[in-house]
């Protein structure tokens, strides 16, 4: 008798939300981490590729110079027509930006006095406003890079205290595994801006110190769910430090997912509402770093940090032992699987030439030759 396999039914999206609603998952995330992390480190070479090639649109606060926003009288404004009206002016090679509601940012290196206002009459005539309603903000290059450096010491000291910190509550290879993870979102939502042009303003840099945070809460919720389950690290026949992360970011999965959904939906409305139908650009330099880093913490403390850490504390001769014991185990099975198969495989029944038996063909030929 042949044994044949059951075919497995596979459970449909609905059944799997169930299951994550329910969380009662059982997703090998550790299994796949090969597949992550390639697609991180593509998304990263992207960025930095992005940043090199490309740059970012520094703001005024970063570069110096002087900015003036306006809104015109009547009609749409045309970047190209406000060109025009600069064309004799020391603003000619400006930065021209439309915004919406009829509205003109221009952005120009650092001008003395009488330019400004030479650049001024000039926007006044073709807005159709008063020059008293043309908003004007100069920033010198000294301002602006006095900016940047407290901003890189800034992100200096965070990563140092969250390293003490990490170190002093978990370890130090968790530690290490959360910091490639916040580098990683870092270099991703700066890519962003690169590839869109986007302008980097002071706030752009809160929001990114802001996704710091909640990347770094993300990581500490699985890494602590980890901790909790390691002392039960090898009751379970088979188990490994890698199954026993995997039951424990199943175990959080709901909680993450719940955290960035909701953290996410106000930044949506920022980003849709406030930029898009309202358009208030400053917003949208701040939520797009905003949705951007929630988004990609959200991802990088399940499918970055903790496979990071994995690869990190398999290297120990104790979770290296437990890993080669649960690979044996498991080839052991499976080995043990196909043996079963085969010996319960009946052999086909080959003709017996001392049989017997006579066919019906072969009686009524005897009968035949007895008439």
């Amino acid at each position: 008798m042949t044994t044949v396999a059951t075919p497995t039914r596979r459970r449909g999206l609905f059944a799997t939300l169930g299951d994550i609603y329910h969380e009662r998952t059982n997703f090998n995330f550790i299994g796949r981490s090969r597949i992550w992390l390639s697609f991180s480190s593509l998304m990263v070479a992207i960025s930095i590729g992005a940043l090199l090639l490309i740059g970012l649109n520094l703001g005024i606060d970063f570069e110096g110079g002087t900015q003036w926003e306006f809104s015109v009288a009547s009609g749409n404004p045309s970047s190209t027509q406000v060109r025009e009206a600069l064309e004799d002016t020391p603003a000619r090679d400006s930065r021209i930006l439309t915004l919406s509601n009829g509205g003109v940012r221009v952005q120009s290196s650092e001008l003395k006095t009488a330019d400004r206002e030479l650049v001024t009459q000039a926007l006044s005539n073709y807005s159709k406003v008063d020059a008293s309603a043309i908003s004007i903000v100069s920033v010198g290059p000294t301002w602006g890079e006095q900016v940047s450096q407290k901003a890189l010491i800034a992100l200096l000291f965070f990563f140092i205290l969250i390293s003490v910190y990490l170190t002093f509550r978990f370890e130090w290879k968790m530690a290490l595994a959360s910091i490639i993870a916040v580098v990683h979102d870092i270099l991703i939502t700066i890519g962003v801006y690169a590839l869109t042009g986007f302008e980097v303003t002071p706030a752009t840099v809160v929001a990114i110190l802001t996704i710091l945070g909640f990347s770094l809460y993300d990581t500490v919720v699985v890494f602590d769910k980890i901790k909790e389950n390691q002392s039960t690290l090898g009751r379970e026949k088979g188990d490994s430090y890698s199954s026993m992360v995997n039951r424990s970011m199943n175990q959080v999965l709901m909680r993450s997912l719940n955290t960035s959904f909701i953290a996410l939906l106000p930044v949506i409305s920022l980003l849709v509402v406030g930029s898009g139908i309202l358009g208030a650009v400053t917003l949208r330099d701040f939520s797009l770093a905003l949705f951007v880093g929630l988004l990609v913490g959200a991802y990088s403390s399940i499918f970055v940090a903790t496979p990071i850490l994995v690869i990190l504390k398999e290297r120990e001769p104790r979770f290296r032992a437990l890993r080669d014991r649960s690979e044996y185990s498991v080839s052991a099975v499976a080995v043990e699987s196909v043996v079963l198969d085969e010996e319960n495989v009946m052999p086909a029944a080959t003709p017996n030439p001392n049989d017997q038996r006579v066919t019906p063909r072969a009686r009524q030929s005897r009968r035949g030759k007895r008439r």
